[in-house]
């Protein structure tokens, strides 16, 4: 009998681990939503874990108080400058952090997708400062070895990726990523990484981006063998922080998706393979080609559909569930 309870008792840390390793983002730039408390009591009931929102949203915080859900919290790119002073990101942090002791904070993203070479180029000065402010004001609140900071990146920052061991930032973006990359590594938090297949060229090979390729479609020049272009991404991520000393510097996927409409690759068919591939993917314990073993945290993109997004038609059809709350794709989260 001790030796079934130990037994047990593995395989349900074992199960645990693995659930816990998908979230998903809940994005609120669209109309007819449900109410916050009906979203979050949405991801309890549907068995998910992490959420990720991107700014400190009241409603939505006094929704999580005492759900034990994950959250990463975001600040706003138009919010960057601001806490580039010590005293508002005390008091942002105060506001949003502190004042909410029963909800289960994670990680805060500072900044979303900055990039010196696209339309918040404006904001590049002003997310490490934000970052290293926001950090003293963690620490301050004695909460530094339970929140990390970070900013989420995205694979547009990298002038090369593939084959993945190539992987590198362009060079005009290196000014701006390389501190950064220390000041995670000196805190020991993870880099938070926005990554998709579907803007990486999925229709060259279709199979490759959907995790239903039937074998090894790239052989990197080290060796390393990749059946899906996430890991491959992914990797080339990885490969271009270690150029910049990062080469210990764990990533969070903080977004990954597949739209269902307004491209010809973005079907609901298509999405929903990739989502149930993915979840499939990341709960193992496979980790990547270049990473294997390691844990993939990945938050899926996103909760609901969003209309009022701008951009591509594509960039509206991102939802996993319904403004019904129905489960598009009968994904399983538990």
């Amino acid at each position: 009998m001790p030796t079934m309870l130990l037994v047990l008792g593995l395989l349900i840390c074992l199960v645990t681990s693995i659930d816990a390793q998908v979230g998903v983002c809940y994005g609120r730039n669209g109309d007819g939503l449900p109410s916050e408390q009906d979203v979050v009591s949405l991801y309890r009931n549907s068995g998910i874990t992490k959420m990720r929102i991107y700014d400190p949203d009241q409603a939505t915080l006094q929704a999580l108080k005492g759900t034990n859900i994950e959250l990463i919290i975001g600040v706003p790119n138009d919010a960057l400058q601001s806490l580039n002073d010590q005293g508002t990101a005390n008091t942002w942090v105060s506001n949003n952090i502190v004042n909410y002791p029963d909800v289960n904070f994670k990680y805060i993203a500072v900044g979303n997708e900055v990039d010196p070479n696209n339309g918040d180029a404006q904001y590049v000065n002003f997310v490490l400062p934000a970052m290293r402010n926001v950090q003293n004001a963690i620490s301050a609140a004695g909460l530094g070895n339970q929140i990390k900071v970070s900013t989420a990146t995205y694979s547009g920052l990298l002038g090369s990726s593939s084959p993945p061991s190539d992987g590198a930032f362009k060079a005009n973006v290196v000014g701006y990523i390389q501190p950064i990359i220390s000041f995670l590594d000196e805190n020991n938090s993870p880099m938070l990484a926005n990554v998709y297949s579907y803007f990486a060229n999925p229709g060259s090979n279709l199979p490759y981006a959907l995790f239903t390729a039937s074998g090894t479609v790239v052989t990197d020049t080290n060796g390393l063998q990749y059946s899906n272009l996430f890991d491959a991404v992914l990797d080339a991520h990885y490969a271009a922080q270690a150029r910049l000393g990062g080469g210990n510097l764990k990533i969070v996927v903080s977004e990954s998706g597949w739209p269902s409409a307004g491209d010809p690759l973005a079907t609901p068919e298509n999405a929903g393979t990739y989502y149930r591939n993915l979840i499939g993917h990341v709960s193992g314990t496979t980790g990547t080609p270049l990473k294997p073993g390691s844990s993939i945290e990945t938050y899926l993109f996103a909760m609901f559909d969003e209309n009022k997004k701008t951009g591509a038609e594509s960039e509206q059809h991102f939802g996993i569930f319904s403004l019904d709350q129905q489960n598009k794709y009968q994904l399983s989260f538990n």
